[in-house]
């Protein structure tokens, strides 16, 4: 995933309030009220990432067993599992934008898990090219390992990505040529003497694409565990003024710029199937749709078995009727995005009138409206937001 910076200035978080010719200093963010929301949001984290590793595990086992016997049966339950994959990561990106343990400068692991878009001739060649890509390339890539995925990993290009949910995609379904559903990568490119020379390091690479997968979702997962010293101690210790902020920039981040920006006004605005996010599965509106909903988990505090206190608590305190509106947007988007006609690279073509471009822009637009309201729910909080 591209990476953006981000600016977030906190004010003050003392407002003044009028009664009657008396000024009453009001304190958006009491102790007693703000503790309980960052704690839990620390729980519905680790919570997430649990399941994001689970799920993954999951995902492997599958994988494990069409890699030592590849069939059409097995090819399509590893898919299956991948797509299962996407759905606990997607509502996890919630937690980003504010250099933690996900993607933090120094050694945040979100590129390596989640980076796109992806250029296919740099892991395999496409159909018919069976000479280029690191699986062909036994002379620069003489034995394949998780270094070398990872020191292949944005080498050159942001589009030379070689790990990661979108390498694995690309390797059980191939690409995508079809106008009315995903790739159709045969499950004979993973056999000897099958459809494509090179099959055993095919099997070797996606092998190594997933384990490497669960270990970089392991190293986030562990930041986020209760009990430790990690991330997440200090993160519940800091004061409610700085947690507060970091999770509003997460949220307004992947709301604003990257869901509504990246991820749907730049392929809406291009109509290339290039700028898609899971462009050789086609599940890219599910993709979608989950990001919206980590967003609105982490606003009302609930995600799976945790359940507690959300912004939606503190906002409700200083002003209920913000409250309502943000959960109407919040709602409103995800209708939008389930509104979209899948696949999605076809809903961005044709005329700015045509059926899928209007649900498309009908998403972006409640999306950045979404957006809007977030930064009044931090201006409500004493805090001032500036997105990119």
């Amino acid at each position: 995933m591209k990476k953006h910076g981000w600016v977030a200035l906190m004010t003050g978080a003392l407002l003044l309030t009028s009664c009657g010719e008396d000024a009453v200093v009001v304190d958006p963010l009491p102790e007693q009220s703000a503790r309980p929301v960052i704690q839990n949001y620390a729980a519905l984290t680790y919570a997430n990432y649990t399941e994001a590793v689970k799920q993954a595990k999951a995902m492997q086992t599958v994988i494990d067993a069409f890699v030592a016997s590849p069939s059409k049966e097995r090819l399509e339950a590893a898919r299956t599992a991948w797509l299962a994959a996407r759905d606990s990561y997607g509502q996890s990106e919630a937690f980003r934008f504010y250099g933690g343990p996900i993607d933090n400068e120094d050694d945040g692991p979100e590129g390596q898990i989640n980076a796109w878009p992806l250029d296919e001739n740099y892991i395999d060649g496409a159909a018919g090219s069976n000479t280029v890509g690191i699986i062909a390339d036994t002379v620069n890539y003489p034995s394949l390992t998780q270094g070398t995925l990872l020191e292949a990993n944005e080498r050159d290009s942001e589009v030379n990505i070689s790990s990661g949910y979108h390498a694995i995609e690309f390797l059980l379904w191939g690409e995508d040529t079809s106008e009315t559903g995903p790739g159709d990568r045969p499950f004979t490119d993973f056999v000897d003497g099958g459809t494509r020379p090179n099959a055993d390091r095919r099997r070797q690479y996606l092998t190594l694409a997933t384990r490497q997968l669960i270990e970089d979702l392991e190293s986030v997962q562990v930041q986020w565990a209760p009990g430790q010293d990690n991330y997440a101690r200090r993160f519940t210790a800091e004061a409610p003024k700085e947690a507060v902020l970091k999770i509003l920039t997460g949220l307004g981040s992947l709301s604003g710029a990257e869901l509504a920006g990246e991820r749907m006004a730049v392929a809406y605005d291009n109509k290339d199937q290039e700028d898609e996010h899971s462009c050789f599965s086609d599940n890219t509106h599910q993709d979608l749709y989950n990001n919206a909903l980590g967003i609105q988990n982490v606003y009302l505090g609930a995600y799976g078995s945790v359940s507690g206190q959300g912004l939606s608590t503190l906002v409700a305190a200083v002003n209920p009727a913000l409250d309502q509106k943000m959960k109407a947007r919040l709602k409103a988007s995800l209708d939008a995005i389930r509104a979209i006609p899948a696949p999605f690279d076809q809903a961005i073509l044709g005329a700015d009138s045509s059926p899928g471009r209007q649900k498309v822009k009908a998403a972006i637009d409640a999306l950045r409206a979404q957006t809007d309201t977030l930064v009044e729910v931090a201006t409500a909080l004493g805090i001032t937001l500036n997105l990119e």
